[in-house]
């Protein structure tokens, strides 16, 4: 065998086992990430422990659940709206949010928000 061929060995051989490492390294890293987002989807906790901070929400007319979670980022009530899109899909309350005024807390989970935001809002005028 001639030098040049042994390097051309020793060099391919090399990359081989970087590119394997840089694909184990990296399954690894998106496998932990879907783990824990998927984990966030039916655990999430409050933004706060304990009595937490009442914040009025206006929920517009034809927001979708996305800006809704948006907006529920913006004011301090969730901490991810993406994850809140997806806990909307899975919930028992998909497709059931409506437009209002609504009184959330930052002791409160998404899922307890989507409940209060699924009923029908009370009728102001008729207080």
């Amino acid at each position: 065998m001639k030098n040049g061929q042994i390097v051309g060995a020793v060099l391919g051989t090399i990359l081989k086992v970087v590119v394997a490492a840089v694909l184990i390294v990296g399954i690894y890293k998106v496998s932990m990430t879907a783990y824990d987002y998927g984990f966030r989807i039916f655990g999430e906790p409050p933004v706060s422990e304990g009595e937490g901070r009442l914040i009025t929400v206006t929920v517009p007319e034809g927001k979708s659940v996305m800006e809704i979670g948006e907006l529920l980022v913006s004011v301090g009530l969730i901490r991810d709206a993406k994850l809140f899109y997806i806990q909307e899909m899975v919930s028992a309350y998909k497709d059931e949010l409506k437009p209002g005024i609504y009184e959330l807390s930052t002791s409160m989970t998404a899922e307890e928000m989507m409940a209060i935001m699924a009923e029908e809002p009370e009728d102001e005028e008729n207080e």
